[in-house]
């Protein structure tokens, strides 16, 4: 159970049980898909022992680096036995691709560290962390549907059913229903490996359905987040893992948006950034060129976290005069 109290807005003791949900029905029906799983043993059993020990933590609050130790094993599975390995960055500066050689294994266990982190943290309000999983996951599903890609299909398609489950307990559907359930630090860490691993392997050979750029488009808003947050706690001296109220939920929540509202808001940013990738990837727009549009969109962002106050008094004037508020009620999950 998640209690009320300290940094957490929602007002009654809630069950901590939604990743349970979202983990045994995936793995439950994994068993009955007629396809050979065998390469998807490295991602099952890394998936395991981040639930695992994202339960425990859910259980009982665990020391950070109980976690972090966890997200480390599990990269190191799906790297040096999955292969999920980013051995090529595509063309970030011009038109020749950036290789990493000897630096692809520690580079790709930093990235799936941070985005198994980016995921835990998105996870603040009723039904953001996942109406945003959904759509990233939605798209794959129909980017390795259309490449024929039957397994990954299969597998997509399993989360996404799992996620839609889920959403009908967390997301606010009705303004004034807070959410039934969390998804917990289990379901965010499970979610977050399911991601990092996709991105890898739908980028890299021998699959590559996406240059390495449009993937971090897909999965844009919450690497920007979590690298924004992480450097301002770094600059203030403070642990890049501690937590605060200085997520972007959180500004908009200030300026007067509610839960449901916020978690909307974010889910239309998601969803833009993610077509804008793809539409970079369809019209075959340079990498670099995305690569720096990318960088210029994070600068922005990184300034507006900068200027909080700022920001919050233009939202505050932009939903008095003319975005009606969806619901005044405030509250959400635990951050």
């Amino acid at each position: 159970m998640d209690h009320p109290g300290g940094r957490k807005d929602h007002k009654q003791p809630t069950p901590l049980i939604g990743g349970v949900a979202v983990f045994c029905a995936f793995l439950l029906l994994v068993l009955t898909l007629d396809i050979p799983l065998g390469q998807w043993r490295p991602f099952f059993l890394a998936s395991a022992v981040v639930f695992i020990v994202g339960l425990l933590d859910d259980f009982q609050e665990t020391p950070p680096w109980s976690r972090f130790a966890a997200q480390i094993g599990a990269a190191l599975i799906i790297v040096l036995w999955g292969g999920a390995v980013l051995r090529n960055l595509g063309g970030l500066f011009s038109s020749h691709d950036v290789t990493l050689g000897m630096f692809a294994l520690p580079f790709s266990i930093f990235c799936s560290v941070g985005v198994i982190n980016a995921t835990n943290m998105l996870d603040g309000l009723d039904g953001l962390a996942g109406g945003v999983l959904l759509i990233f996951f939605s798209i794959l599903l129909l980017l390795a549907w259309r490449a024929g890609l039957e397994q990954d299909a299969m597998i997509l398609l399993l989360i996404c059913g799992a996620l839609l489950g889920f959403l009908l307990f967390n997301f606010r559907f009705v303004s004034s229903r807070a959410a039934v359930v969390f998804l917990g630090d289990a379901g965010s860490m499970f979610l977050g490996l399911a991601v990092t691993w996709f991105l890898i392997r739908f980028t890299q050979e021998p699959v590559k359905l996406l240059r390495p750029m449009t993937a971090i488009w897909l999965f844009g808003l919450p690497i920007m987040d979590t690298v924004a947050i992480m450097t301002r706690r770094m600059l203030r001296g403070r642990s890049p893992f501690s937590p605060d109220r200085e997520h972007f939920h959180h500004i908009l929540l200030v300026a007067g948006f509610s839960v449901r509202g916020t978690v909307l808001i974010i889910l239309g940013i998601s969803l833009l950034m993610a077509l804008l990738g793809m539409a970079g990837e369809w019209a075959a727009v340079p990498e670099f060129v995305m690569f720096y549009a990318f960088l210029g969109l994070f600068a922005v962002y990184y300034w507006g976290m900068n200027h909080a106050w700022k920001v919050m008094k233009a939202l505050r004037r932009v939903r008095e005069h003319g975005v009606p508020d969806l619901n005044k009620q405030r509250g959400g999950a635990g951050v």
